[in-house]
């Protein structure tokens, strides 16, 4: 269970910080949802508490941990297949694993491939995407800044 001002990471969102704890009545049925604010976007997502070790939600990585995630970043691109469909059920694998460094892998892979080839359309929506997603937990993980734009720029860096 995790408590308000948790930051935590809801795969295929994104990382948000935990505002309130909140019961609320929907079509009937009474459930205790979190709520959180997520920095990119200034959105705010109700999670089901009782859905949370389905989805998957986890505590947002250690600060020391970002490290790790900029290597992954810079490592040379794995093979992927060149059937787009697999490569596409395979990158989306991996996004909604929540596994920030599979994600890395999924950002540095697509954007290789963006940059020798191009990507389809759907592709470049789920670049754009997993790179919103990893942003997210990087800014909360660094130091929860969401103003700390120097993390979107050691991305482009290391991507470029």
């Amino acid at each position: 269970m995790f408590n308000i001002g948790d930051k935590i990471v809801y795969p295929m969102h994104g990382a948000g910080i935990i505002e309130a704890i909140e019961e609320k009545e929907i079509l009937g049925e009474k459930r205790c949802y979190y709520v959180l604010r997520m920095p990119i976007g200034e959105m705010k997502v109700m999670v089901p508490i009782s859905n949370v070790e389905t989805i998957g939600i986890r505590k947002v990585i250690e600060e020391e941990e970002i490290g790790r995630v900029f290597t992954i970043l810079q490592q040379e691109d794995s093979p992927m297949s060149s059937n787009w469909n697999r490569r596409y059920r395979n990158n989306m694998e991996k996004i909604k694993s929540g596994n920030i460094y599979e994600l890395a892998e999924v950002v540095r892979n697509l954007s290789a491939r963006d940059k020798e080839k191009g990507l389809s359309t759907g592709e470049k929506k789920m670049l754009d995407n997993a790179r919103q997603i990893l942003l997210s937990e990087l800014v909360l993980a660094e130091n929860g800044e969401e103003e700390n734009l120097d993390i979107e720029n050691l991305i482009q860096k290391y991507l470029a």
